[in-house]
Parts: structure tokens; C-alpha cells; sequence
């Protein structure tokens, strides 16, 4: 029997190159914070910290793209990643990857898998 997915939020509520959801990621040891995004036109998924030193990426809850759209950033110390990758392109962690967590789109919402 395949696993319930959990909702995170309404597909609506994600504009591509704009505003984030964070919601709970359960591990095996309680939960991480996680955010999911939408960049053109897919959704995608991270675990809410900075490959840099761990710690929360959104300058403001939900706010992880740059001022162009175009790219997630830190707010701490600047890192810049791709949003399709996750893989830091400029700043401390550069080469260095944020940690994916398995996101869909189906019938207008988007689901933690």
C-alpha cells in the first residue's frame, strides 16, 4: 500500500519567483523545518537550512528568493542557490547543496511524499 501524502499547501498560494511555504519535515528524530517554492512553473522542496551553517534561510517567513526572482539566498550570510538544484552558486558554501525533501503538485495542491 503506497504512503499517505500530507498537504502542504494550495498550489495557488505559490507565484513562481515569490513568497515560500515552510512547513514540518518528520524524521526519524522529530521534525525539520522545510519550505517549498514554486520556479518556472515546478514546485520544489528544501529542508529549511543554509548549507552553510544550518541555520534558517528566509529573511522573513516564506521569503527565500532573491530581489530578482531568480535565485533562493540566505539571509544571513548570502549564499546564493539555484531553486531547481538546491546547489549554492555564490558565497561561503558555494558548490555545496541544500538538503531536497520529495514535493508534487497534484489536483491543485502540493503534497510532502
Amino acid at each position: 500500500m503506497a504512503e499517505a501524502q500530507r498537504l502542504i499547501c494550495a498550489g495557488a498560494e505559490l507565484a513562481d519567483g515569490s513568497r515560500g511555504v515552510r512547513f514540518d519535515v518528520p524524521t526519524a528524530h522529530g521534525e525539520k523545518s522545510g519550505f517549498v517554492i514554486r520556479h518556472r512553473g515546478r514546485v520544489y522542496g528544501y529542508v529549511n537550512r543554509c548549507a552553510h551553517i544550518g541555520i534558517e534561510m528566509d529573511w522573513r517567513p516564506g521569503e527565500f528568493f532573491d530581489d530578482s526572482g531568480l535565485y533562493l539566498i540566505c539571509a544571513t550570510h548570502g549564499a546564493v542557490y539555484r531553486p531547481e538544484t538546491g546547489e549554492c552558486i555564490a558565497g561561503p558554501c558555494r558548490g555545496a547543496r541544500l538538503e531536497p525533501v520529495e514535493v508534487v503538485e497534484q489536483d491543485g495542491c502540493i503534497y510532502l511524499k
